[in-house]
């Protein structure tokens, strides 16, 4: 008999069913037991009448009956079983309303019967063990929830005609800070894995691909332990061709967004309301915007001194300043804008008229940075006079401003980290949560 997945067993007639899955609790009382089964779908409950105690002559059927009672009170947490029964419905079965009689009970992997992790486990212990922790039903929707999140940006992406690329994570030179890089032996040389695709997804704005999107892993060297980084994550590109300005990229950006959580909503609201108490709705668009000098000031005026040197915002500053957006402007999101120039990197577009101020913007969500964004400098000239004033050599960027030299149309876009947005969304407190599995600077395994 093909197993049912436990999801779909409400809809059934009462009758004879077959589901597999993982044990995780057993009640073993006198006259009856009672298995609470789960699988990648549901829980269900299991019940058997147990027969203890033959006396001589019993049949065949109660000797069997007896096997498999002994069975099941051995069953150990997390071992697998398939079962074949009669389904019941039962409104006073609080579990979904039924239950499956057991007829047989084939053990398929015995589990050990003390499990290393608990409920109240550490992170750190459960992450040690991760594929038993994300067997708990609020680590799977996660996964679930990440699932819907990317098809609706991809989604939303290819019904707009994006194209989506695969750029390479092994490179021969940086594509962002030298400082946050991980070197490594390549053959008679040396690579680095590749902090972003910044500089491939802009190579495809002079090939003519005109909107392009990517959703792939970066690598950053940063020995950081914050609840908001990690060694390794997923990233989210987007690049598009012929703009005026990063407005443009800040509109398809916050329309991206609020499509893909509104999907996120609508298929899973209630379960993240239940395993969260997050209440998630799509967002309104268009996200506040505020400059960067003015968000500072409202934070000063707020009682606190950002104690950053550069200007830019801290994570404190950057919880203030959603704080005070959502109090003023109703929204989870916000866009700060107009970033100085020593801030950012040398291919960010400066203002006309004010060479002080790039063409960026870093988008807040609920109270943390998720997002760099940026009108990209395509003039080869400037790009090259910014590069030197940070301090890089044009000759070190020979591959990447050759992208330049034949042509190449206004452009910008973003990067966006997928764990700290789902982080975010669902009210957790580490990306360690929303990541499969983590890497930071002292975690290699598993």
């Amino acid at each position: 008999m093909t197993r049912t997945p436990i999801k779909n067993l409400a809809p059934f007639p009462d009758g004879f069913v077959t589901v597999a899955g993982w044990v995780e609790t057993v009640r073993d009382q006198k006259k009856v037991q009672f298995v609470i089964l789960r699988d990648e779908s549901g829980a269900v409950q299991l019940v058997n009448p147990a027969t203890r105690d033959l006396e001589d002559g019993a049949s065949a059927e109660e000797h069997a009956a007896a096997a498999l009672t002994e069975t099941i009170g051995g069953l150990a947490h997390g071992t697998m079983i398939r079962v074949t029964g009669e389904l019941k419905h039962d409104e006073r079965v609080k579990l979904g309303g039924i239950e499956v009689k057991i007829a047989t009970l084939e053990v398929v992997s015995e589990a050990l019967p003390e499990t290393p992790i608990a409920d109240d486990s550490s992170l750190d212990k459960r992450l040690d063990w991760r594929f038993l922790d994300l067997r708990r039903p609020e680590a799977s929707l996660i996964f679930k929830i990440q699932t819907t999140f990317e098809h609706a940006l991809r989604s939303w992406w290819v019904e707009r005609d994006f194209i989506e690329i695969h750029t390479p994570k092994l490179m021969a030179s940086a594509s962002e800070s030298r400082a946050e890089l991980f070197e490594m032996e390549y053959f008679e040389t040396k690579a680095y894995l590749a902090q972003s695709p910044q500089f491939f997804k802009q190579m495809a704005q002079p090939a003519g691909f005109g909107k392009v999107f990517e959703i792939a892993p970066a690598f950053r060297a940063d020995p950081s332990f914050t609840s908001r980084h990690a060694t390794e994550f997923t990233s989210i590109d987007a690049e598009i061709s012929w703009i005026d300005s990063h407005e443009d990229v800040m509109q398809m950006h916050e329309q991206l967004l609020a499509h893909a959580i509104g999907a996120v909503a609508a298929k899973h609201g209630a379960a993240i309301e239940a395993a969260f108490g997050v209440e998630l709705s799509a967002p309104t668009t268009p996200f506040p915007r505020i400059p960067l000098a003015e968000a500072r000031q409202i934070v000063a005026d707020g009682g606190y001194e950002i104690p950053r040197a550069d200007g830019d915002l801290d994570p404190e500053a950057e919880r203030r300043l959603s704080a005070w957006v959502k109090a003023n402007h109703g929204s989870d999101f916000v866009f700060v804008t107009d970033y100085a120039t020593g801030i950012r990197p040398f291919y960010h577009m400066r203002r006309e008229g004010d060479p002080t101020v790039t063409n960026s913007y870093d988008l807040l969500y609920n109270g943390t940075e998720i997002s760099t964004g940026a009108q990209r400098e395509h003039r080869l000239d400037v790009l090259i006079g910014q590069a030197r004033e940070k301090g890089l050599e044009p000759e070190e960027l020979e591959f990447y401003l050759d992208f330049f030299r034949y042509g190449v149309p206004p452009h910008g876009g973003f990067g966006m980290g997928l764990a700290r947005v789902l982080m975010l969304m669902l009210g957790l407190g580490s990306i360690r949560e929303t990541t499969y599995l983590f890497r930071g600077p002292t975690r290699l395994l598993p």
